[in-house]
């Protein structure tokens, strides 16, 4: 996986004058795992390699009962339609893959309990372009921890 990612930024260094700007992103919903349906907050960066493939940071916090979740991965996004004459298209329908960690804590009377283990999350969902710079978006996805997530996205699009 990490060669594949290495491999992507290499070969697409020589494209990055024709690459789409970085997006930083806002994102909130629910996440329903088997027992329990609970809301969530995050925040993610995308770096475009290439015209349609952008990688990057995610971090989510789940909000439950005497406990909450923390989920850090590292993501790729594909878009499914590329910028038309170097501009991002108004609507842009796209898949993300990513993994990384998932982090529990419960809270009991007697003490605190912690634990982490792998994650990963895959989906898809659409965006928009609001203006020159703002994206807002949805998506769904399902992940481990085993759940699944609906969420929206707003973003701002960083650069020229």
């Amino acid at each position: 996986m990490i060669a594949l990612l290495l491999l992507l930024i290499v070969g697409a260094t020589p494209l990055a004058a024709q690459n789409p700007e970085p997006v930083v992103e806002v994102s909130g919903g629910a996440l329903a795992f088997t027992e329990a349906t609970e809301p969530f907050a995050g925040t993610a960066a995308r770096f475009y390699v290439s015209p349609r493939i952008s990688l990057g940071p995610e971090i989510t916090f789940i909000f439950g009962n005497n406990h909450s979740h923390l989920m850090l991965t590292g993501n790729a996004w594909f878009d499914f339609l590329g910028p038309r004459s170097g501009q991002p298209r108004r609507v842009t329908p796209f898949g993300v893959v990513g993994g990384g960690l998932f982090h529990t804590r419960e809270q009991f009377s007697v003490g605190n309990f912690n634990s982490t283990e792998g994650a990963f999350t895959a989906g898809g969902g659409i965006r928009t372009l609001l203006g020159n710079r703002v994206t807002l978006g949805a998506d769904l996805r399902v992940g481990w921890e085993l759940h699944v997530r609906a969420g929206a996205t707003i973003g701002v699009r960083f650069g020229k």
